[in-house]
């Protein structure tokens, strides 16, 4: 992972005494609340229902063991003992106490860590393929160019006011982890003819109250101008984004009012100014980041007890059950990439205790280089895992509550924090995945239904991707009641798809009901290996309808 320098840590630490200084301000009445908003949002700091939330950045989902321990820390000294994973790979407490979050990103920097820019009008978190660098799919590993992009965009002076937030997924794999058609920049490393790696550019992706798939702006961008292209992008938009309307402020309003060929022509003309001014990356700089990624000293195959590994998962149900649901192939011969669930049945999508993160530090310093991953989908990842320690890790995890076999199944929900806790939402999402998850509480069900994902919101923010989930559950508020609004057959994976309503809200009680009945009709009406999303598209809403909505169908 990358390692920071003493400018990177000068840095992060003066922004530390910055907001220390302005929070002692706004304490002692020195500044209004109008005036220490945009302060506090610049540092992470949000109000909520209940209390203070800060949202720590983890660039582009890279964890090393001793950052996850000083989370642990954290949550202990100042939270209720636990973090929420979100899906932009950073991390939430919902607990702190406004003058003590200082002393919270202090401990964080000393373990070269921050908040700045997870929140406000700016670029945001720039997030990643969890399985970068490890995925047999992937043309190149996008991360060093996370981190140039990162480097670029932290208190970049002309994009800190932004007329809205502003968000960059990045792939380099053919399969897309990183969900880029449903961000304002998608970008996916891709190779020429000639072998020459550039970006094929996306552009006006989005969910909120106007979900939009992102259109291709570029075909092919050589990797060198990747700075100078998203700079020209970044001002087009930042000039002629609506500032009058924050409904209307993101990007994918400009493109589409625009239309993308017309904005592809103002940015091209940007850019052939913008290009005079920020250097080309050179090769030199490309792999002088890239070397803090190199692929860590894996054992060889030879070295990798493979026979004792098979005979384990021949003979013990459970743990080969784990290996099929909970890990994935890896480019290292021998090797697995491990899934850490965090939908343990009864626990809150993405929760995660101190112990749990104490512990999981010692197992990856144990079995995985000292690295853990975050993934868009609120789970964990041990990256490079040898076969012949998958028994013990799987021991280990299902001790901590952190080994359901249930990545990729019905109970694999991504799920916002909802009424609980975010006082922009209009319902409860955290009780809703309870109430989903104590409905179909039988793996054999789960495993034999598939690949099923569903994705819930608690509001039109949509925090909780729900117009791209297979099942997506949305939350309104019907005079003070809570209700639910189904769509069906959106997809984040091969082709990026927004979920069709299916009718009417559900009452809150009626939620889980209503998912086992749109399952019945998949169960009974798809073809062999047809996935959710194909089966609603092949046969369209009305069956669907018919079995929730019977005489009544809308």
């Amino acid at each position: 992972m990358y390692q920071y320098d003493t400018y990177d840590r000068q840095f992060v630490q003066d922004r530390v005494a910055d907001f220390r200084d302005q929070t002692a301000r706004y304490l002692a009445g020195q500044l209004d609340e109008e005036a220490f908003k945009p302060l506090r949002l610049m540092n992470g700091l949000y109000i909520q229902r209940h209390a203070p939330m800060l949202r720590v950045a983890i660039p582009y989902g890279v964890l090393s063991s001793r950052q996850l321990r000083m989370l642990a820390s954290i949550a202990t000294r100042y939270d209720r003992g636990y973090g929420h994973f979100t899906t932009r790979q950073n991390i939430q407490f919902n607990w702190p106490a406004l003058e003590r979050v200082p002393d919270i990103l202090a401990d964080l920097a000393s373990v070269d860590m921050h908040a700045i820019q997870t929140s406000g009008n700016c670029i945001r978190n720039i997030t990643c393929d969890h399985l970068a660098g490890v995925a047999r799919d992937e043309v190149a590993d996008p991360r060093p160019y996370c981190e140039l992009l990162r480097q670029w965009s932290t208190l970049h002076p002309e994009f800190a006011y932004l007329p809205r937030k502003f968000k960059i997924a990045v792939t380099g794999a053919r399969r897309d982890r990183a969900v880029t058609e449903a961000h304002d920049i998608g970008l996916r490393l891709i190779e020429d003819d000639t072998g020459q790696h550039g970006f094929e550019v996306l552009v006006g992706g989005g969910m909120g109250r106007t979900p939009v798939i992102g259109k291709v702006l570029r075909e092919f961008l050589p990797h060198r101008h990747l700075l100078s292209y998203v700079q020209a992008i970044m001002r087009v938009y930042n000039l002629e984004g609506r500032r009058d309307n924050k409904y209307k402020a993101r990007i994918k309003i400009l493109v589409n009012a625009l239309g993308i060929d017309e904005f592809r022509r103002r940015v091209e003309a940007e850019w052939r100014v913008t290009r005079q001014h920020v250097a080309p990356l050179d090769a030199q700089e490309i792999d002088d980041v890239r070397s803090h990624f190199e692929p860590p000293p894996c054992r060889p195959l030879a070295d990798i007890d493979i026979a004792r590994f098979e005979a384990e998962e021949a003979t013990h149900i459970p743990f080969a059950r784990w290996v099929r649901f909970n890990t994935t192939d890896h480019r290292q011969p021998g090797y697995r990439a491990v899934f850490v669930s965090l939908k343990a049945p009864g626990a809150p999508p993405g929760d995660m205790t101190a112990d749990q993160m104490r512990e999981l530090a010692d197992l990856a310093d144990r079995y995985s280089f000292g690295l853990v991953r975050t993934s868009h989908d609120q789970n964990l990842l041990l990256a490079d895992v040898a076969a012949d320690d998958l028994r013990e890790l799987w021991g280990a995890l299902a001790d901590l509550g952190l080994a359901t076999p249930n990545i990729g199944t019905l109970t694999n929900m991504i799920c916002c924090p909802g009424l609980e806790f975010c006082s922009l939402a209009n319902a409860e999402s955290i009780s809703i995945a309870r109430q989903i998850n104590e409905r179909f509480d039988d793996l054999d069900y789960l495993h034999d239904l598939g690949d099923v994902r569903i994705k819930i919101s608690g509001c039109m923010n949509a925090c909780g991707h729900h117009h791209v989930g297979h099942i997506g559950i949305l939350g309104v508020d019907k005079k003070g009641e809570e209700w639910y609004q189904i769509t069906i057959g959106g997809s984040a994976e091969e082709r990026t798809r927004l979920g069709r309503r299916l009718g009417p809200s559900v009452p809150k009680a009626e939620v889980a009901t209503t998912v086992a009945a749109i399952l019945d009709v998949y169960v009974d009406r798809r073809l062999t290996d047809e996935s959710f999303p194909d089966a609603v598209e092949r046969i369209g809403v009305a069956p669907f309808q018919e079995q929730v909505y019977g005489g009544d169908r809308p």
